[in-house]
């Protein structure tokens, strides 16, 4: 099974990354659930891989998409890290995981990604990474509470990208979490190894997942983020570099 896929564009500007774009599962993984729970979010995140599509189209700009559930592994965990392959997610039980060959797993899907990742940002070289997410309104479990936030941009110790962002998002009247839903700071792990390992500035955009569960919304989005990916952009580009 190929683990991504590319969409072509201008180098040396803004590469667009979504993680969690697909809900598939490769050919003998069987994770053990209803066919109805990868189209939640804890099987992909609702949104991002359109949202994605339409960006990289406006823009100009190349795209990497993962094609593998998040359920089957996390590619935007740490090798290491306990929810890399989940066997429970978001209090659903996931009994495929269970007993799984970690390493096996790692080898033909994790790796597999990141190096091809790694190979796009060494050929185009861009000043900006840009990686899509969006996130659910509610957490099904432990009466999680109602996020606010329309959109929150995730950043750990490089904060180049956020620090634009976050102003330029407020002006547009939308509700917008520095660090939240959650941390960067936490769960930032495909900037962290691209982006701040290189010194490529980065953000992580958070969408709340209701705001982009359809075509209208995707297009909304895209028309917000689109001019505001630019300015950040060329902010950050050498002098009498510019996008346009």
């Amino acid at each position: 099974m190929t683990v991504a896929r590319f969409i072509d564009g201008d180098p040396g500007g803004i590469l667009l990354i979504c993680d969690h774009a697909s809900n598939a599962v490769p050919p003998g993984i069987d994770l053990g659930v209803a066919p109805a729970l990868l189209d939640k979010h804890i099987g992909v995140d609702i949104g991002a891989a359109p949202l994605t599509e339409a960006l990289a189209a406006t823009l100009g700009a190349p795209a990497v998409l993962a094609t593998v559930s998040r359920l089957v592994i996390d590619l935007h965990r740490q090798p290491d890290h306990p929810g890399l392959i989940p066997t429970v997610s978001d209090g659903h039980a996931i009994p495929g995981n269970d007993g799984i060959d970690r390493f096996e797993r790692i080898a033909h899907l994790y790796a597999p990604y990141h190096r091809a990742l790694e190979a796009m940002i060494r050929s185009m070289r861009p000043t900006l990474l840009v990686s899509i997410h969006s996130f659910t309104p509610q957490l099904e479990t432990a009466d999680g509470p109602i996020r606010p936030w329309e959109i929150g941009i995730l950043s750990n110790r490089d904060r180049r990208a956020a620090d634009l962002a976050l102003p330029l998002l407020a002006a547009r009247g939308l509700v917008v979490g520095d660090n939240e839903p959650y941390s960067g700071k936490v769960l930032n792990a495909t900037l962290n190894r691209h982006g701040e390992a290189r010194g490529i500035a980065s953000i992580a955009i958070e969408i709340r997942n209701d705001l982009i569960g359809d075509a209208t919304g995707v297009d909304r989005w895209n028309d917000i983020l689109a001019p505001i990916l630019v300015e950040i952009r060329n902010r950050l580009a050498p002098k009498g570099v510019l996008a346009t």
